[in-house]
């Protein structure tokens, strides 16, 4: 069993580590300026210029495939990648992908919809959240009705990541009410200029979700992406893909918090002593390193399973729950350790303790993991003890 990386993994992560340190990190403190003057955190032109930087370094599309302009590095390249992006919270990703249920459509919809986004030259967003259907996706209550060669579409979605710059929507609706989620739910492609309508939910963080409103919008039968019915089924591996992705941003953003407080613990004198020389101080920052290097286990692991081939949903879902709570207690013992500047916005520990709250509600609530993971060991889906 061997955990090193290749010369060319390292290679790789030496790179996105340069690029985040020398090009990302120094828009920092514009960015919490920003964020109290309720400006975005970044303008459009900036993100634009970072991520033509980004692909002048070949960091484009990493686990995209090389037909589509990627270079397909594998799922284990892009946990290394979004482990080093999550060492800083400007919200800056690198580009060249696209949702992995995209690459499901017929050749036409490959080249209007597939393609565009990974080029950069158009934003989606994927729909299956209501409100009164998030943790419960099978209850969605959108319909889609057949009208000719068209369908038309009422309904809302909330929490919608992007949706409030996407220029198209993956949307689900019902289109069979009799089977709902076992062969009545279809995924749409719907253009922004077919009269779906977005508004942005503030929020504690910088995640900015929208609510869609679909008022008798209507959508050529040519939009289906994926087979009529069978959309539920797409929205569970839209989901499951990129589920142990989160934990490794955790990661990165608790790497970072953790080397800020061993830094501010040698410096901070306390009744003539440096705080790092005080037990209280040493445990935290022993537990965070601990609970920090087990979660980085579990989430290579997961990206290790999906690059050869394995069902890799039940440690994604222990690297998602894990990695959640690991993050909300790092971030939680480095505000304690810096005690009142901690609290304050003249450092982002702040910031962080906010966004990183998000982890244990989207893509799947810590509830909801833990369902998963006590259902799959319940009906032996997974056995206790097994490796590979």
């Amino acid at each position: 069993m061997d955990f090193s990386l290749s010369d060319e993994e390292i290679a790789v992560r030496d790179t996105v580590r340069t690029f985040i340190t020398r090009e990302v990190m120094p828009l920092e403190e514009q960015v919490l300026r920003n964020e109290r003057a309720g400006r975005p955190a970044l303008d459009p032109d900036q993100r634009a210029d970072l991520q033509a930087k980004a692909k002048a370094n070949g960091l484009w599309g990493i686990d995209t495939p090389e037909e589509y302009g990627g270079a397909a590095l594998g799922p284990i390249m892009s946990v290394i990648t979004e482990m080093e992006a999550g060492r800083t919270f400007v919200p800056f990703r690198f580009g060249g992908s696209a949702d992995n249920i995209l690459y499901a459509g017929n050749e036409a919809q490959k080249q209007e919809y597939l393609i565009p986004t990974i080029n950069g030259d158009r934003r989606s967003c994927f729909a299956i959240t209501e409100p009164g259907a998030g943790s419960d996706a099978r209850n969605i209550r959108t319909r889609a009705v057949r009208d000719g060669d068209d369908w038309i579409i009422n309904g809302e979605k909330i929490f919608i990541t992007g949706g409030n710059e996407a220029d198209f929507v993956m949307v689900f609706a019902v289109t069979d009410p009799d089977k709902g989620a076992d062969g009545g739910v279809t995924c749409f492609l719907v253009d922004r200029s077919m009269g779906w309508t977005s508004q942005p939910i503030p929020t504690m963080g910088q995640w900015d979700p929208a609510s869609l409103s679909f008022d008798n919008v209507r959508v050529p039968a040519r939009n289906i992406l994926g087979e009529e019915g069978h959309g539920f089924k797409l929205a569970m591996q839209w989901i499951g893909n990129g589920r142990f992705l989160i934990p490794a941003g955790a990661i990165g953003a608790a790497e970072r918090l953790l080397e800020m407080a061993i830094e501010h613990a040698k410096n901070r004198v306390s009744m003539g002593h440096p705080i790092a020389d005080y037990q209280a101080i040493q445990w935290q920052i022993a537990d965070s390193h601990l609970e920090i290097e087990a979660v980085k286990l579990l989430t290579l692991r997961a990206a290790w399973e999906l690059q050869h081939g394995k069902d890799n949903r039940h440690t994604s879902s222990l690297a998602k729950l894990s990695g959640s709570l690991m993050a909300n207690r790092v971030v939680d013992r480095v505000l304690q350790i810096h005690g009142g500047m901690g609290y304050t916005k003249e450092l982002p520990i702040e910031r962080w303790y906010r966004e990183l709250r998000l982890l244990r509600i989207f893509e799947g609530t810590d509830e909801i993991q833990r369902r998963t993971i006590a259902r799959n060991l319940l009906k032996g889906h997974v056995k206790i003890g097994e490796i590979g």
